[in-house]
């Protein structure tokens, strides 16, 4: 315990104890000692019952793994059985949810969600900046735009790229903010008059905005405004106006560029992105967030030579159609995810000697942090109606929401916050909430402001909790299973039926390809056609692509009009996603090669450099967003088929060196980068393996355990 400091019967890292002291309590009324008294009083309350909730969550599936052995797989004996154990709970009576306080960009603003890794300094600001995009950019830096014709999109600017740019935001344009008589292509001059905004057009004609209260401001002068502020579906647009720029010189209207409202929500993570195993850890991911509550978080870096400071962007000030100034946010609003109920962390030892539980030192910690902003201490701010968001990952069925309840109670009595100031976040991604998510919703009815689906970890959770089953399908076939597509519609059905709508958001889940921005704009509007107010984006750029889409597609109206239509059947998504048919030799090999390519290079960075999130380029070269969710799926799912012989340990081992092959090729440009192929023995190989050999014994098939381990060894024999 050299490093540690005792405070009452805690042994406190002193990495975290300095942090604390010197830096996150500088400016709030509170000294560390009183702190540390309030934490060790938290502790005494919900540490044992969090340890309760995990050996209840063991037994549950000791249960569930003895009938699948012992029984033929009938649905209705199967459902009997999940009620007598009471893994499928009593449906609660029909009510509203009650969350009170909510920021307009939780409860009324639809639109992309950017999830960003809390420990980057440099992400979290881009992503906390990316509320507004330049669409102009994004189309012009990506494959949304075709190179035919000479567009490349190489080099210097290209005016022929250019223009297919201008073509499609003034047919974006005309679609979301229609013109009477006109397209934007043909308008030569804006000007505003009479509180109207007015587009000149050749031969001195004028006409005006189909819905005139599209029009909320502007900058600039009446007779030559240089920004126009519209508005539809409570999404905000800046039509930016210089006839001196290099674009807007060439433009008729000397239109610049067009400027969406985009990320207009941001989680900022501390778990699945990030790979936080210690204090020194800890303290990286607490800094970061005290920054940005404070609002001074910055990180100076080098780019093409040049240094960079990156800083908070200010709100936005604009002129209404009375002349009088008005402001709109200038950055996303904030929700910070702690981690789930799981893990322990050594940045606090307890006084019978086990580790803290890591989701009640998040909770404290980051509330505490919270202050900043919810008493105003800070310099620029976040929550305009004094909540703050908590999304809480992992979490299976109404008791362990329950357990987050209270802790979020406690912590606010103990900062002496409002009861429900602290809003929650429930990430519908275990078995056990879905199919009891009216009930976990009602846990939380007063300060519930976000469900959401995802796919990876739910898959995961649907492989490992019917292991004993049998064999599941191939990955690649999972998404066309009965059970996938119940739930999605499940989550927004439950959802919407507990009055979510215009309180809450409802999420979907990741783009994972982050440089497949075409398919990304033609395929992913499904998310708001599904009655999804948010739905995850793996950048800002994507993000200002994604919002057209939430101009394209009323979401609100979209969850009227689905409001009434007929529920999914729990029989679907009780529907094991069972292997039916013999699989050839080759067809298992790819599988496995896919799989076992993604997780090691995945976990390569994970170990080795401590990076929980980052594009990893995938057997084909195609670069995917790889996280924990990912790696769960993916070793989960290997695990399954070793376990039912479809194929062998030896034979997954073999692919398993041969794919590492793969990966030190890939990464051969990378400085870094520490070769896996050399003697097959590294830790971030042998965390890989045990991924895949070991999953079928991790609880609730979580990588997070085997990660941490092997982590902590790298840094211990490379300290």
């Amino acid at each position: 315990m050299e490093n540690y400091i005792k405070r009452g019967n805690l042994n406190i890292h002193n990495a975290l104890d300095r942090f604390l002291s010197d830096e996150m309590l500088s400016e709030l009324d509170l000294t560390s000692d009183e702190f540390w008294k309030k934490f060790e009083g938290l502790i005494e309350e919900f540490h044992q019952r969090n340890k309760d909730l995990l050996a209840r969550r063991s037994s549950l599936q000791d249960q569930i793994s003895s009938w699948h052995k012992s029984n033929e797989f009938n649905l209705n004996e199967y459902k009997k059985f999940l009620q007598e154990i009471g893994y499928l709970e009593e449906v609660p009576a029909d009510f509203t949810i009650t969350t009170r306080n909510t920021d307009p960009e939780i409860s009324s603003i639809p639109g992309p969600q950017l999830v960003v890794p809390i420990m980057n300094a440099r992400f979290a600001l881009n992503a906390t900046n990316a509320r507004w995009g330049s669409l102009y950019d994004a189309l012009y830096g990506t494959d949304v735009i075709s190179e035919d014709g000479g567009a490349t999109n190489e080099g210097a600017y290209n005016e022929i790229r250019g223009n297919k740019v201008i073509d499609f935001s003034k047919k974006f344009l005309d679609d979301c903010f229609p013109i009477t008589d006109l397209s934007y292509k043909d308008i030569t001059n804006i000007s505003i008059a009479d509180q109207r905004l007015l587009f000149h057009a050749e031969q001195d004609q004028i006409t005006y905005l189909k819905d005139e209260n599209q029009f909320k401001g502007f900058n600039g002068s009446p007779e030559n405004p240089s920004e126009i502020l519209l508005v539809n579906n409570n999404l905000h647009l800046e039509i930016q106006i210089d006839a001196n720029h290099p674009v807007g010189k060439t433009d008729k209207a000397n239109i610049k560029d067009i400027v969406l409202e985009s990320a207009v929500s941001t989680i900022q993570d501390c778990e699945d992105s990030v790979a936080a195993v210690d204090a020194e850890d800890k303290v990286i991911a607490y800094r970061n967030w005290l920054g940005l509550m404070k609002g001074d978080l910055s990180e100076t870096f080098e780019k093409n030579g040049k240094q960079l400071t990156r800083v908070l962007k200010e709100d936005r000030e604009y002129l209404d159609t009375n002349g009088n100034s008005f402001s709109l946010p200038g950055r996303s609003l904030l929700l910070v995810r702690n981690v789930g109920h799981l893990m322990q962390n050594p940045s606090v030892i307890l006084g019978n000697g086990e580790e803290v539980f890591e989701g009640i030192l998040d909770a404290m910690f980051t509330i505490c942090i919270a202050l900043y902003d919810l008493n105003k201490l800070n310099m620029l701010s976040n929550s305009r109606n004094k909540s703050m968001y908590i999304v809480k990952p992992k979490m299976h069925g109404s008791e362990e929401v329950a357990f987050t309840c209270d802790l979020f109670d406690a912590v606010e009595r103990l900062f002496n916050l409002e009861k429900n100031t602290v809003k929650v976040g429930i990430m519908d991604e275990e078995r056990r909430t879905t199919i009891n998510l009216k009930a976990c919703i009602e846990k939380a009815k007063e300060r519930i402001i976000f469900i959401n689906t995802g796919f990876l970890d739910r898959t995961g959770d649907e492989i490992h909790t019917s292991m004993e089953a049998g064999p599941m399908v191939p990955k690649s076939d999972m998404k066309a299973q009965s059970w996938i597509n119940a739930y999605e519609d499940w989550n927004v059905d439950i959802g919407l039926s507990c009055g979510l709508s215009g309180k809450a958001q409802i999420g979907k889940g990741m783009w994972a390809m982050p440089d497949e921005m075409k398919d990304m704009v033609e395929t992913k509007i499904a998310h708001p056609l599904s009655g999804a107010t948010c739905a995850w984006v793996p950048s800002p750029t994507a993000a200002t692509l994604h919002a057209m889409h939430y101009h394209e597609v009323d979401v609100l109206s979209k969850q009227d009009e689905l409001s009434s239509r007929q529920h999914p059947d729990l029989d679907s998504i009780l529907t094991i996603p069972l292997l039916k048919e013999d699989l050839d030799k080759q067809t298992i090999r790819n599988e496995i090669a896919n799989s076992a390519q993604g997780i090691l290079g995945y976990v390569v960075r994970w170990i080795d450099q401590g990076i929980g999130c980052s594009k990893v380029p995938d057997i084909n070269n195609v670069g995917l967003m790889e996280d924990r969710a990912t790696c769960r799926i993916s070793s989960q799912h290997i695990s399954n088929w070793i376990h039912h012989g479809i194929c062998s340990e030896e034979e997954v081992i073999d692919i398993f060196k041969e794919m590492a092959l793969v990966v030190d090729e890939q990464n051969k440009d990378d400085s870094e980068y520490q070769k896996m192929g050399s003697n097959f023995s590294g830790f971030a190989f042998q965390a890989s393996l045990d991924l895949a050999i070991k999953g079928t014994s991790q609880p609730s098939g979580y990588t997070e355990p085997l990660l941490h381990k092997w982590r902590l060894e790298f840094k211990k024999n490379t300290s």
